[in-house]
């Protein structure tokens, strides 16, 4: 943690030096009525020492091992990452323009383009999103370009709730209309409701892979049905570890691949940053949203990296912009590469498999104790359980010192689902 305040005779030279006479002046393009009046409802400043002390004692305060599901959990994170990610050639987020002085950043990134494509089995990635739900979003945008006379975005119930929020806000002021297929009692997406949906107008179909509920989607089926209409299949992945045991999507017939890579070399930090991947067959190439670095050789043949293909607003027309990502994740998207690079392909896998073989372990001894699964999908990790009272539930676990499950009742208003706990 850095600790670099600012004194009066700081903010005054630095104020001097932009012209503005005092803090407001900086925010006069925000209007008069939309501006904060008043303090922050917060505590006054601390010194160094009593805010370092604070922060311990908050730390010191954590609840024990998490039981609380819908994808966003600590994962262990080897301290090699956050040491590499000191390294005064790589701490920066900047987006590498120059790439004569970037090559460190620049084959970086390249190196997490490689991985996310052997993660999702598919030709392209790019580098990268702001997280999962943005990924997401910006998927679908890209299959209405693809598609320009489809209209209609299919999603499946069984993604993330919030996921589906941003792609609502997403599609909110466009011609695109969304349509939800259900889910049937085995947690996965109706099927026969999904061919119902798709149509000869249908840019798309997205599904969870595996889905909010934890259960492995039929890709390769729900592959079938979209591409019988000529829509793009989206799989959507909120755990990427999932990615080292289950097939890659991209080998199930999915077009389109995105999701969240924060659970490799990124820690929760009170929800976010993360690191959403792209991924997507090479016919979509130049609608794929966000930057690409690529790898060529110089006039020496000495191999180099350079950005490439990067349809962003900054770079070309607005107008004719495929994305509006105007941050870099590089420092993320960094963390999860040395992440991924220090297990290797076959730690990855392993990684993936004391999940899935712990997670049994987990509903084996909830069953034996009377507590049944509420869907009877496969699953990987994650898991909902049926219980009489979840609220009640989750009490019991925080009593006891651990992070309690997700009451789904609070997410979702079917009846069938107001007994579930994730």
């Amino acid at each position: 943690m850095r600790y670099l305040p600012h004194t009066e005779a700081d903010e005054r030279a630095m104020l001097e030096v932009v012209g503005k006479s005092t803090t407001s002046d900086l925010f006069q393009s925000i209007p008069e009525a939309l501006r904060l009046r008043g303090d922050l409802e917060l505590p006054p400043p601390l010194d160094e020492r009593t805010l370092t002390e604070h922060l311990a004692a908050l730390a010191a305060d954590t609840r024990g091992r998490p039981f609380l599901g819908a994808g966003c959990y600590p994962h262990h994170v080897p301290h090699a990452v956050s040491q590499l990610l000191l390294r005064g050639e790589i701490l920066t987020a900047y987006t590498p323009y120059q790439p004569e002085c970037s090559q460190g950043t620049l084959q970086i990134i390249f190196e997490f383009q490689t991985m996310v494509c052997e993660l999702t089995g598919l030709e392209v990635a790019n580098a990268s999103m702001y997280d999962g739900a943005h990924a997401m979003a910006e998927s679908a945008l890209m299959a209405l370009r693809l598609k320009r006379r489809a209209r209609r975005v299919v999603v499946s119930e069984a993604i993330h709730p919030e996921y589906r929020e941003v792609l609502a806000t997403y599609l909110k002021h466009g011609e695109a209309e969304i349509v939800t297929v259900p889910f049937g009692e085995d947690g996965i997406t109706d099927l026969t409701a999904l061919e119902a949906a798709v149509d000869g107008e249908t840019a798309c179909v997205l599904a969870g892979y595996p889905n909010f509920f934890g259960i492995v989607e039929p890709m390769d089926r729900i592959a079938e049905i979209a591409s019988a209409c000529g829509a793009l299949t989206v799989s959507v992945t909120t755990e990427a570890v999932a990615l080292g045991l289950l097939a890659p999507p991209g080998a199930l017939g999915a077009d389109v691949a995105v999701g969240e890579l924060a659970s490799f070399g990124n820690p929760m930090s009170l929800g976010g940053p993360f690191v959403g991947f792209f991924a997507c067959r090479e016919s979509a190439l130049r609608q794929m949203p966000g930057r690409l670095c690529g790898a060529t050789v110089d006039r020496e043949g000495r191999r180099g990296f350079v950005l490439t293909l990067s349809t962003r607003e900054q770079h070309i027309r607005r107008a004719k912009a495929t994305s509006n990502i105007c941050t870099n994740q590089g420092l993320c998207a960094t963390a999860a590469t040395i992440h991924l690079a220090l297990l290797g392909r076959h730690g990855v896998r392993e990684l993936a498999r004391v999940n899935w073989l712990r997670a049994r372990h987990a509903r084996r001894l909830l069953a034996e104790r009377g507590v049944p699964l509420l869907f009877s999908g496969p699953t990987f990790n994650e898991f909902v359980v049926r219980v009489s009272d979840p609220e009640a539930a989750v009490a019991r676990i925080e009593a006891a010192g651990l992070e309690g499950g997700l009451p789904l009742a609070r997410l979702f208003d079917a009846p069938g689902l107001a007994e579930g706990l994730h």
